[in-house]
């Protein structure tokens, strides 16, 4: 045993304090100078993280109290990167549970805490944002006892302690009606409840590739926790593989590095229990072991749960295709695509049999969505299918993924709620009421909540919450229809003028605004019947030698919401494919051509092929 090493892992929904967490055990563990000023959620330095308020990767960082290394791993809330939370529980020996103090266990509580206890962890529980005025802590205690239960915890993980503490104000304590003053309380509970690292320091080394990072000056870097042994730098190692007996490839360790606080520091040598960064192999991929060329035994990996949403990514062929785009051909979306699903476990790409469309497996529609944006804002332009499920075909039946759709919304809503999930497929699971709010779990199919997002705060005013987690596989439940608009279509390529748009705004919502360059085929705007029209919005007044009175009155257009990339996803039909550049997001017909979309629409209707 390592006994001056902890490593954990901060696991929680999404939204429960995680990363504000984190900041403060860094803060009162002396990684910054008392003068330094440091950003909110430090540990999310992705821009995308930064502007949406939630992490997307796990990311390593450490801290030193009374003269113990905790090694601490944050992780995603969100139930689409909950494969960053399954590969990276292989790598510390506890978990810090974190659960709101109102909220309670939530869906994707549920499934990173079963993760964590077939691992057999430790697991300490922080009740976290006991500062609310609405927080019910005993209920969520008792929330907690009933989870670990149903998971079938063993004695010592129901014997699990808890520790009451606010993020926001940075303190902890043992008592809920005892504020704490600081986090000292929760780093004594780790350091007491969290076992030290095991591992045979006279053995063989031994590394479990748990997270792969690219570096433009050292290549690959491998992050794991060394297992067994030790290893120094320009040492000789061998790289193998639990699942593909036939991979053994021998490197040299160019560079070796730990985590202090945020950064990474050059090290000489390594020993069990420590949490390194090794360069040296570009073939090194998660799920890996680094091991002592003279003992090829691989470490087992957990097997990543599997995508339950594809969509198709293809070639853009607008009129408008590789104007705005940096990386526009099928070559450069492969390479992307491919080098994606590499480092993440949880995406699955596989070539079609035409070679402009790739088919992109991820496990739900954020999930793509951060892949997506991530793509466009390195340049690439490319187009997007609407998003699917996987289905599965068993004993001759098909089935369908089922989440469970946890929401929490005013009283006044619960009817509307209930109405629109039982149009969508949901079964009521459960009904909860506390303090003028209610909280509803539905067992419903994965494809009844596509679009329903935007539909859902409508609905609740803007005052619900909901989030959902994949619950099981289940016999197909029959046709859902999502969609209840049709869509506006541009007429001719062009430019929107005032007076095409003034003339069109009278069929439906308007989603571009004047000056907008067009395309015939191009969705303009969404029709609140359940039909599909074609208007011109390029089309300009007459000019006449004589004046009339209302000649020179202003046109008053309505104001234009642009879609953002999710709710452009949400919108998009079988139809229809999303546009996407570095500058622009455009909603597009799959064929353009008015007459031979018409023909095909006859034909559909009518019943024939």
């Amino acid at each position: 045993m390592e006994n001056n090493i902890r490593n954990i892992a901060i696991i929680a929904h999404v939204d429960h304090g995680k990363t504000s967490l984190v900041n403060e055990l860094l803060k009162q563990g002396g990684v910054f100078r008392e003068n330094q000023e440091v950003a909110d959620r430090v540990m999310d330095s992705n821009a995308l993280e930064r502007e949406r308020g939630i992490t997307i990767l796990s990311k390593n960082a450490s801290f030193m109290f009374n003269g113990i290394k905790i090694n601490v791993v944050d992780t995603p809330g969100h139930a689409d990167f909950g494969g960053e939370v399954e590969r990276v529980l292989k790598m510390v020996d506890g978990v810090l549970l974190v659960v709101d103090a109102y909220e309670g266990t939530m869906p994707q509580t549920r499934f990173v805490l079963s993760k964590a206890l077939e691992l057999n962890h430790r697991v300490i529980v922080v009740i976290n944002k006991i500062d609310r005025k609405d927080a019910r802590i005993s209920e969520v205690v008792d929330e907690v006892l009933e989870l670990l239960m149903e998971l079938n915890a063993n004695d010592d993980q129901l014997d699990s302690p808890f520790v009451y503490a606010s993020a926001r104000l940075g303190t902890a304590s043992l008592d809920p009606n005892q504020p704490g003053t600081d986090m000292k309380p929760l780093m004594e509970t780790i350091i007491k409840h969290i076992p030290a690292p095991k591992g045979e320091s006279s053995a063989p080394f031994k590394m479990l590739v748990s997270s792969c990072e690219q570096n433009d000056y050292l290549g690959k870097l491998a992050v794991g926790k060394v297992e067994a042994g030790s290893v120094k730098v320009n040492q000789n190692v061998c790289l193998t593989n639990y699942h593909e007996a036939s991979k053994n490839k021998q490197f040299k360790i160019s560079n070796l590095f730990a985590f202090e606080g945020l950064k990474r520091v050059p090290i000489a040598e390594a020993k069990v229990g420590d949490i390194v960064c090794i360069a040296g192999s570009d073939d090194v991929t998660i799920g890996d072991t680094v091991c002592d060329k003279d003992d090829l035994t691989a470490i087992p990996f957990v097997k990543i749960s599997e995508p339950s949403v594809e969509m198709e990514f293809s070639v853009n062929n607008s009129p408008f295709a590789g104007q705005e785009g940096k990386f526009c051909t099928s070559r450069h979306i492969r390479d992307r695509l491919m080098k994606e699903a590499v480092k993440d476990l949880s995406l699955k790409v596989f070539e079609t049999q035409n070679a402009d469309t790739f088919r992109v497996l991820g496990r739900g529609e954020m999930h793509i969505a951060i892949l997506i944006e991530n793509m466009r804002r390195d340049g690439y332009e490319f187009q997007v299918s609407m998003p699917k499920v996987l289905l599965k075909q068993i004993d001759g039946k098909t089935y369908e993924p089922i989440d469970r759709l946890v929401v929490d919304v005013p009283d006044s809503c619960v009817g509307t709620i209930i109405s629109a999930m039982g149009e969508r497929k949901g079964e009521l699971v459960s009904m909860n009421n506390h303090i003028n709010r209610t909280k509803l779990e539905f067992d419903i199919p994965s494809r009844g909540l596509f679009g329903y997002k935007n539909e859902f705060l409508t609905s609740t005013r803007g005052e619900g919450i909901m989030s959902s987690v994949f619950l099981k596989y289940d016999e197909y439940k029959g046709q859902i229809r999502t969609r209840n608009f049709g869509a506006l279509i541009a007429y001719e390529n062009g430019e929107a003028v005032i007076y095409g748009l003034f003339n069109s705004q009278e069929r439906g919502r308007l989603l571009i605004t004047p000056g907008t360059r067009v395309y015939g085929g191009m969705i303009v705007g969404i029709n609140p019947k359940q039909e599909d029209i074609v208007v011109n919005v390029c089309k300009t007044k007459h000019l006449t030698n004589i004046r009339s009175s209302a000649s020179d009155e202003a046109l008053r257009l309505e104001p234009v919401k642009p879609l953002t990339l999710e709710e452009s996803l949400e919108f998009l039909n079988e139809d229809e494919l999303l546009e996407v550049t570095p500058s622009s997001l455009r909603l597009r017909k799959k064929i353009l051509d008015h007459t031979i979309r018409g023909r095909q629409d006859f034909k559909r209707k009518n019943g024939q092929q």
